[in-house]
């Protein structure tokens, strides 16, 4: 046990421990006041594309994000027509073009024919500013130019339910006669920040 006389503090070890703690927190507050701490980032541009499940619809669709691949085939020696309810969702503006593959059928038609905005989070005015592009009989060999618009959604994520713009895509095939015929359709949704 020690003496309770270097037990005692003394005044010069009390002023001596005063003097180090305001110097230590004058040092701290210095470097605070002369020092800053900068955080950017940045949001990359998405557009996702995707088919709006749909029980009378009997075709294939792969999707990839930003891309969908739509397997259409048919015996009908008539002109099928076939509706395709999509989904875009998109923080920039965008485009979706198309590319069609196939030996056995044309495509004669190739439209947009409903457009409309599914909730609160989608923009307002996105149904028209929407800029769609029919297409008739075009070179197959080409993606074409399908629709164009405006940032879609204004929050929410990439499966919310309010935040997207369905549109209904038709497609007429040409199908050569007295044959089954089997078709690839192609959507790619790509950012275009100037579309305004």
């Amino acid at each position: 046990m020690l003496p309770a006389r270097l037990l005692r503090p003394t005044c010069g070890h009390v002023f001596m421990l005063i003097g180090v703690l305001l110097f230590v927190s004058a040092g701290v507050a210095a470097q605070t006041k002369d020092s800053s701490v900068m955080l950017r980032g940045a949001v990359s541009e998405t557009v996702v594309l995707s088919v709006l499940p749909n029980l009378n619809l009997s075709i294939d669709g792969a999707n990839s994000g930003s891309s969908v691949r739509l397997v259409l085939s048919g015996t009908d020696a008539g002109s099928p027509v076939v509706r395709v309810p999509l989904l875009v969702r998109s923080n920039t503006g965008f485009r979706i073009s198309a590319v069609y593959e196939s030996n056995t059928a044309g495509l004669s038609e190739l439209l947009v024919v409903e457009t409309r905005a599914t909730g609160s989070l989608a923009s307002p005015r996105i149904v028209q500013s929407v800029k769609t592009k029919p297409q008739f009989d075009f070179d197959v060999s080409q993606p074409v130019l399908v629709l164009t618009g405006p940032r879609v959604s204004l929050g929410g994520t990439l499966q919310s339910p309010n935040n997207a713009l369905e549109i209904t895509l038709l497609i007429r095939v040409k199908p050569q006669p007295h044959r089954a015929w089997l078709a690839h359709l192609t959507l790619v949704a790509t950012a275009e920040p100037q579309v305004q």
